[in-house]
């Protein structure tokens, strides 16, 4: 009631403070400190990779709420022994202050608090007059009232100069100490906070005398408060000071201006493990130094962790020059695939159930049109088996095979890994898909190879569960939540036994450096890993996978220029395994039996066995593989007692003629096929004297399809020949050539035959002496 008859009495007075009291609970700005900051990434477990200098080009690291003990310490003891005792100032001080500068005629000593020293950093350092005095100590009481005074002190230690554009205490003993505020000792704890002081006048490699002698006076200081025992005391003054700046660790740049464009003057935590960082950048520096000498200059990585789709290790680019663009990130740059694309489609045809791991496929010599895909060696093994093809990185199988599967049906299963930078229809691309044709970037490739694992490795840990988010997006932001969405019992893209059987067929690429065995040594990891080479040699590839851990690696010229040796085996796939080396063991995948079946197999063709094939073995193939047709390679024949010969009942009596199964491939296929497999049997032939039709097969091995040819002039103007080739089941068959019903010549045996046409379309006709006859349209271009 007294104060408000006070009020009611002193109506002025009362709105005059009020209006004061008002003002002074507002006086404060909600922001303290509003000058940008530096980009600052730290490891997973929080020691620095980097930081960007900030846009008014200070080092000033974002503000931090932890001050270090032992500069929390020194700071007090050298700046303001009463900070925890007073309101934001402190009288003594300021009357001493004054005293002594009205003696001396000019001033020789601040009164100041810290929470004074905060106001007048955070208006930035406005002329020390009594005026601004006392506004700093209006304000430092406010402050006083609205943070506590570990904040203050944290205010404090992030915004303080100094010397140069060295601004707060992170960013201070990182430039000066070259470590982290937390592991400075006594002497350096006490160096930074006297700096401050007088940060133009003392600064280190300049007036070291004046430093030392505020430095030392401060431990001295520190050793009659008995905050440090003597010994400390001994060691800390024989510390030398710091005599220049050190530059910032630069452990993950590339990672740093990604991160820059996030979150820009933010203090970040990355999943970075800096040690494998560090590891990674020794391996990747290493290898640069060699491939340079080639003319190859860039080099990226990229280390997943599976489980957690974390990014372990980034290294965007090798240590080159500026010239050949050593600032440039890879690592999300579209580049041609080479074949890394391969066991996609080996995936997908396994998830369709067109394929089982074994199957024969054919590897002859095959046009489409104008386009002729040929193996990397330029050789054919006829028929091998779709495993052996993955794994050996064959070119003639895949396109084969993607021809069968379906141009539309690959591209979609692209499309639903979400591989951005395939963007063009699928007739763009063409039959080339899968070799190179397209273009895609380490950080995609990588994703889709760790959600490949992830998914097996969630169906084996669930009871046969798969997750509808498993192909989401990995991260470097430490604390991210990574949502694999909800369980399902459907497949998201591959089913698992799919992905498995991949897996399996990968993890028997032959290694670099090494002999044909090389997994039967103890040291070798189990590692699913593919290779791919661009057209041109312009861009090297080897991504490896396993239950744990995803490993990618580029290799090449950020402008696309192609080297000489510029593949992926050579290349890239030395750098990966010196990677998988810092990486722990891994166990193998588990096999997902609930979505696999075991089933006799051929041992010959790969297929699903029928009654006539010879050698069987039981297999777990995928549960779709059950769709894939039997054995078509196996036939039964009607042979002598001596299995020398065809026959039949014209020629040789019932009991004379047993019945056997023979495993034959087409001509073309087994042309190649039995160069390299001595034990392969062609048909026996039929006895002479038996009736009937003898079949002769024969078909073209050059050109194989219609198709448009090139013959270019060499140096002197002559044109080259084109050489037309053809196999026979027959060796004892004579052909007979024709070109548009012209006779050409014949053959025996060896069936080539060199001719010269000009320009224009052409049918080839051949006619073998048992009166079986081929053709083939070409069209030749000079």
């Amino acid at each position: 009631m007294r104060i408000k008859g006070y009020i009611i009495k002193h109506k002025k007075k009362s709105i005059l403070v009020g209006i004061l009291l008002i003002f002074y609970a507002f006086c404060l700005p909600k922001q303290l400190f509003v000058k940008p900051t530096s980009t600052v990434i730290t490891s997973t477990k929080g020691h620095l990779l980097g930081a960007l200098i900030a846009e008014d080009g200070q080092w000033r690291f974002p503000h931090n709420d932890s001050v270090p003990d032992k500069f929390k310490t020194c700071l007090i003891q050298f700046e303001d022994e009463h900070f925890y005792k007073h309101p934001g100032f402190n009288p003594v001080s300021i009357f001493k202050a004054i005293q002594q500068n009205i003696n001396a005629g000019r001033v020789v000593r601040g009164g100041s608090t810290i929470t004074q020293q905060v106001i007048r950093l955070s208006r930035n350092d406005r002329p020390r007059t009594y005026l601004e005095k006392c506004k700093e100590l209006i304000l430092a009481t406010r402050l006083e009232l609205r943070a506590s005074k570990e904040k203050i002190l944290a205010y404090w230690s992030s915004n303080a100069p100094f010397g140069g554009n060295v601004v707060g205490l992170d960013a201070a003993s990182w430039r000066f100490f070259n470590r982290s505020s937390a592991d400075l000792s006594w002497a350096e704890a006490a160096t930074l906070a006297v700096l401050p002081n007088a940060p133009k006048l003392i600064y280190p490699g300049k007036n070291q005398q004046k430093l030392l002698a505020k430095r030392n006076r401060l431990l001295k200081k520190l050793l009659h408060k008995n905050v440090i025992d003597s010994l400390t005391y001994n060691l800390s003054i024989l510390e030398e000071l710091p005599q220049k700046p050190f530059a910032l660790p630069q452990i993950a740049p590339h990672l740093l201006q990604k991160i820059n464009k996030e979150k820009k003057g933010e203090f970040v935590k990355t999943t970075i493990n800096k040690r494998l960082q560090n590891q990674t950048n020794t391996i990747v520096k290493n290898h640069y130094n060699q491939l340079s000498k080639n003319g190859i200059n860039n080099i990226a990585v990229l280390v997943l962790d599976v489980n957690t789709r974390e990014v372990l290790s980034y290294v965007g680019n090798a240590p080159t020059t500026k010239k050949n663009q050593k600032d440039v990130d890879i690592i999300d740059k579209p580049r041609s695939t080479g074949s890394i694309l391969k066991p996609f489609l080996y995936a997908a045809m396994l998830d369709a159930g067109e394929l089982l791991p074994n199957t024969l496929v054919a590897d002859v010599p095959t046009n489409y049109g104008s386009y002729q895909p040929e193996n990397f060696d330029k050789k054919y093994a006829g028929a091998i088996s779709a495993k052996k093809a993955l794994s050996k990185s064959l070119n003639v199988p895949t396109v084969r095979l993607l021809q069968k599967f379906g141009l539309e049906k690959f591209h979609d299963y692209l499309q639903k890994l979400q591989l951005r930078d395939i963007k063009k229809n699928p007739n763009y691309y063409g039959l080339t898909l899968a070799l190179g044709g397209a273009e895609s970037n380490l950080w995609d490739l990588c994703k889709s190879y760790a959600s490949l694992a992830s998914t097996v490795n969630h169906y084996t840990e669930t009871s046969s569960f798969y997750f509808d988010n498993e192909f989401l997006n990995p991260t470097f932001y430490k604390g991210e939540t990574i949502d694999f969405g909800k369980k399902s019992n459907q497949k998201i893209v591959f089913d698992a036994a799919s992905i498995y059987l991949t897996f399996e067929s990968l993890k028997e690429v032959n290694r670099p450096n090494a002999d044909e065995n090389w997994e039967f040594f103890d040291a070798a990891k189990e590692i699913a890993w593919k290779t791919g080479t661009s057209f041109g040699f312009r861009d090297a590839w080897s991504i490896g996978v396993t239950r744990d851990y995803v490993v990618g690696v580029w290799v090449g010229n950020a402008d696309g220029e192609g080297r000489p040796g510029l593949v992926g085996i050579q290349t890239a796939a030395p750098i990966l395994f010196d990677v998988f080396d810092k990486l722990p063991n891994s166990s193998w995948f588990e096999k997902p039996f609930d979505e696999m079946t075991q089933v006799e197999i051929c041992s010959k063709s790969g297929y699903r066995a029928t009654k006539i094939c010879e050698e069987t073995k039981l297999s777990y193939i995928q549960n779709t593989g059950l769709k894939t047709e039997p054995c078509p390679f196996h036939i039964n024949i009607n042979i002598d007692r001596s299995s020398t010969y065809q026959v039949n009942t014209s020629c040789e009596s019932l009991e004379n003629i047993q019945q056997k199964s023979w495993f034959v491939l087409p001509p073309l296929q087994e042309y190649y096929y039995k160069k390299q497999n001595p034990f392969y049997k062609p048909l026996p032939k039929f006895r002479e004297d038996c009736l009937g039709e003898v079949k002769n097969v024969m078909k073209f091995l050059y050109p194989t399809e219609k198709s448009t040819i090139f013959l270019p002039k060499d140096f002197d103007g002559k044109q080259n020949e084109l050489i037309l080739k053809v196999a026979h089941s027959n060796k004892e068959a004579i052909l007979f050539w024709s070109l548009n019903q012209q006779f050409l010549g014949t053959t025996t045996e060896n069936h080539e035959l060199a001719i010269t046409p000009k320009e224009g379309d052409f049918k080839i006709t051949v006619v073998d002496n048992f009166g079986n006859e081929i053709q083939q349209q070409i069209s030749i271009k000079e």
